[in-house]
């Protein structure tokens, strides 16, 4: 429960309009409204980048009552734009945790809405679709709250990766490995990292708009193309580097956004979803295996599932058993492929994380079958 008893409101861009109580920092924040099916691992779906502008509601019953914790982070900071539960727990059981939730959201500035019945309000966007919408506890005026929703960006046409991508390159793993790969960030989260590292990669991040030129200089086994925020067909300059990395015949694997710019790159487009995926229990087939796989999700676009149907030059690996979308493809003949959830899987369960593996053996294929100077 809540340290206070302050009201608030969330309003939907389509009029609707919820109460509730206040809970984290008192103000007023906007953004896209999604929401997310697990059960656990909130503080790891705070901190993932690509929620990056949007307003979250937790779906299950109770959230915070297993408190915070330091490590259980994806990146340095809460990236949602506020949040949303039924329960939203002050009192925590977990002895390992640091601060409560609540403590936590008011340090990073999130505003918050508790007794909401989420179940109405997750029925309703899941009838009506993904759409902005807007949480006050510091103004009750709707007219005025109504004006200022009106004014927030759709995120269909948004480029946020500039937003989440790190500032300055920086280097992970053992520098003596001869796995090296060059990561392109438009949100990455810290687990991929480490599910590379690992594995005896050796890792340079660099900023979104890096040029070839810089990523060729780390002299690299693979390329990895990360997940991110907003709409991929915003980030013209991203599909230019990923197509340029194409030319280099070289080992490539997309996760999210990477996924996304990755079917741009050979001209499949993408589109954005009615609501969006995600949680920690999505099942996903893997078509060429046959096997079924229990996924991490976090995406509100997708790859225009006839289109990559019609380009020869790629091939679909995985499919969501939910809805029929496009979970994953490959390039026909080369070591280059991608999904459209998340492997790493933190939190949720470790099912894909084989992908990882994948990677480092086509990697070291490509490097066995490289002439020797």
């Amino acid at each position: 429960m809540s340290s206070t008893s302050q009201s608030a409101l969330l309003l939907l861009a389509d009029g609707t309009i919820f109460h509730g109580k206040a809970f984290g920092k008192i103000g007023t924040t906007t953004g896209e409204i999604c929401f997310n099916t697990g059960m656990t691992g909130y503080q790891e779906v705070f901190t993932d980048p690509s929620y990056y502008g949007q307003i979250l509601i937790m779906n299950n019953v109770h959230i915070g009552n297993y408190g915070t914790k330091a490590e259980d982070v994806e990146s340095d900071t809460i990236k949602i734009k506020g949040l949303i539960g039924r329960n939203l727990e002050n009192n925590y059981s977990r002895y390992q945790a640091d601060k409560s939730l609540e403590e936590y959201l008011i340090l990073n500035n999130i505003v918050s809405i508790a007794d909401v019945d989420t179940r109405a309000l997750v029925t309703h966007i899941r009838n009506k679709g993904a759409m902005n919408c807007l949480i006050s506890s510091d103004n009750d005026n709707v007219e005025e709250l109504k004006k200022q929703l009106a004014a927030v960006p759709d995120m269909e046409g948004l480029d946020l990766t500039s937003e989440v991508t790190t500032k300055e390159e920086y280097e992970l793993g053992d520098p003596a490995s001869d796995l090296r790969v060059a990561v392109l960030d438009f949100g990455i989260k810290r687990n991929i990292l480490k599910n590379l590292t690992d594995r005896g990669a050796y890792v340079r991040v660099h900023p979104a708009h890096t040029s070839l030129d810089r990523l060729k200089e780390f002299n690299p086994t693979g390329y990895f193309l990360s997940n991110g925020p907003g709409d991929p067909a915003a980030t013209e300059y991203a599909v230019k580097i990923v197509k340029a990395i194409l030319e280099e015949q070289m080992p490539v694997f997309g996760i999210c956004m990477g996924h996304q710019l990755l079917a741009l790159a050979n001209d499949v487009p993408t589109y954005k979803m009615h609501a969006g995926h995600r949680g920690l229990n999505h099942p996903v087939k893997n078509t060429i295996t046959g096997l079924s796989e229990i996924s991490t999700q976090n995406h509100g676009f997708a790859v225009d599932p006839e289109k990559i149907k019609e380009n020869k030059a790629l091939e679909v690996t995985h499919i969501n058993l939910n809805d029929g979308s496009i979970e994953g493809f490959r390039m026909v003949g080369r070591p280059v492929f991608s999904v459209q959830y998340h492997p790493e899987a933190t939190p949720g369960p470790h099912d894909s994380r084989y992908l990882f593996d994948d990677f480092i053996n086509a990697m070291k294929s490509f490097k066995e079958a490289a002439p020797t100077a």
